[in-house]
């Protein structure tokens, strides 16, 4: 599904437009939408009060539309206006036709709240996608009062008109005075906004409705939200007669004695996935420690300068010469960032032999020391997939976390560009961009995911799609799919608090049956 800007969505409209799709028909269709996901939030509209907030423009009159169905279908609706609309207007006088309720703000907003108290249901239909200025005077009253009316009434249910009134739809920043909604329809398209924090938030659960809008108009939109079938068809076939070597090997750089955890995660999330074969290159005097909890992985045991500690020089050429019989090379979860450490990262990344040229995951401790690298992206290949936490982004693109994170698309988008490697920022709503723009959004933001180790298993689970073949994009945005669906199981379960890392490891296969059996 695609995602576009206010510019984008403005100039779909008006190509819609030349094509005979009116702007009115557009708004028909919109409220006829909003309308239809309101009953269906509700249940039975016989007798249900009903506020409608309308604003001025476009996102007021689908509003204005959606409270005409609404009344005809047995809701008690009351309109009310939160600025002046244009005198004589149709679907303004259609509704005083079926005489419902209306009224207008004039200052004074305190009559809102005793319509809100006796609503099951308030559609916040006043700013749209238009919105740039902060909120105020009558508009900003009114919003304020519906944030009053959901404190004194918890079970007061809000629906956002295409966006929640308050939050600018292509940065997700957010006025003090939004509401927060139970549902978000977005008309069209969902915007780049909803997915940006703080306004996320206010967004609730998000549908996206059809309004009219010819398909094809966005077919060069280039930022796209991840689905259950777009992940369906991208993840690898398993056919029957295939043995191990069809599913790829992957060989996993990873672990320090203060990190072994994070090299059994890294290698389980590439099995979970379905990789062939997995070998861990880790220091010789750790692998007692890990080999019972990883009976699957294969082990290339490299050699120390002391206890736990690579040689850097050595292995390097270790793992260099052990390359050519696998297909991916992930490095960096939990190898620490010691001198003999970061000397082997830099030559395996930045000294590949001729020849040798798998797929490569960077992770972790990987990105970390790469960020002390100069020019670094110049000398590693670009068939390579970076998957920064946005602490490590903002490391290594030389900028403030509160910078990248006011705006991820961007920096990601920038950083994908200039490196020329796929990119993939972690975080609520990930994002996964080439370096040629192209982007998908995960649709997954889920605060049990906010635990050590979970970014180990979706580098495994990344490096795991690559070697069976994926894309780099693919696998990436595959893998952060699959490791977000098999969080929504997990949490499921267990709630927001207290998920491990290792939790995941089960429930990514469950989710990836569930993909193929949708």
């Amino acid at each position: 599904m695609k995602v576009v800007t206010v510019e984008q969505m403005q100039a779909l409209e008006a190509e819609s437009e030349s094509r005979g799709v009116s702007t009115d028909r557009l708004m028909e269709n919109a409220g006829l939408a909003v309308a239809e996901q309101a009953q269906a939030l509700i249940g039975d509209l016989k007798g249900e009060h009903i506020t409608v907030l309308v604003g001025p423009g476009n996102n007021g009159g689908d509003g204005l539309v959606a409270a005409r169905h609404l009344n005809v279908w047995g809701g008690r609706v009351h309109i009310v206006l939160c600025s002046p609309r244009r005198e004589g207007e149709s679907k303004l006088e259609m509704l005083r036709d079926l005489v419902v309720d209306i009224s207008e703000l004039d200052g004074d907003v305190k009559p809102l709240a005793k319509a809100l108290d006796s609503s099951r249901l308030v559609i916040d239909a006043v700013l749209g996608t238009g919105r740039s200025r902060p909120l105020q005077g009558t508009i900003r009253a009114a919003l304020e009062q519906v944030q009053a009316a959901r404190k004194r009434h918890p079970d007061l249910l809000v629906l956002a008109v295409d966006v929640p009134s308050g939050l600018d739809a292509d940065t997700g920043k957010c006025d003090a005075a939004s509401p927060a909604a139970d549902l978000t329809v977005a008309l069209g398209f969902p915007k780049v906004g909803l997915f940006g924090f703080p306004g996320a938030v206010k967004v609730g659960r998000l549908v996206t409705v059809d309004i009219g809008i010819p398909g094809d108009l966005a077919r060069d939109v280039s930022l796209e939200l991840a689905s259950a079938g777009w992940a369906r068809s991208v993840l690898p076939a398993r056919p029957l007669n295939a043995n191990k070597g069809t599913f790829g090997r992957v060989m996993v750089v990873a672990g320090s004695p203060d990190y072994i955890g994070a090299a059994y995660l890294a290698c389980a999330g590439a099995i979970r996935v379905g990789a062939g074969l997995v070998t861990l290159a880790i220091a010789r005097s750790l692998i007692p420690a890990i080999a019972a909890q990883l009976p699957e992985v294969t082990y290339l045991p490299l050699q120390e300068s002391e206890p736990g500690v690579v040689n850097g020089a050595d292995s390097a050429k270790r793992v260099h010469q052990a390359l050519p019989s696998y297909t991916t090379l992930l490095v960096g979860c939990g190898l620490s960032q010691r001198a003999e450490v970061s000397e082997m990262v830099r030559l395996l990344l930045t000294a590949m032999p001729s020849g040798v040229s798998p797929h490569i995951v960077i992770d972790a401790d990987g990105l970390n020391i790469l960020s002390h690298t100069p020019n670094w992206w110049q000398r590693i290949h670009e068939n390579a997939v970076l998957t920064p936490h946005p602490g490590e982004m903002a490391r290594l693109a030389g900028r403030q976390i509160d910078e990248v994170q006011a705006d991820r698309l961007k920096a990601s988008r920038d950083a994908a560009s200039r490196w020329r490697k796929t990119l993939l920022l972690k975080g609520a709503y990930s994002i996964v961009v080439m370096p040629e723009g192209q982007a998908m959004i995960n649709p997954f933001a889920n605060p049990a995911l906010a635990t050590a180790g979970t970014g180990d298993v979706l580098a495994g689970a990344v490096a795991g799609l690559l070697a069976q073949g994926l894309s780099a994009f693919d696998a990436a945005a595959a893998g952060a799919y699959v490791h977000g669906a098999a969080g929504e199981l997990v949490r499921d379960e267990l709630g927001d608090a207290g998920m491990a890392a290792s939790d995941l490891l089960p429930a990514m296969p469950k989710a990836i049956k569930a993909l193929h059996a949708s």
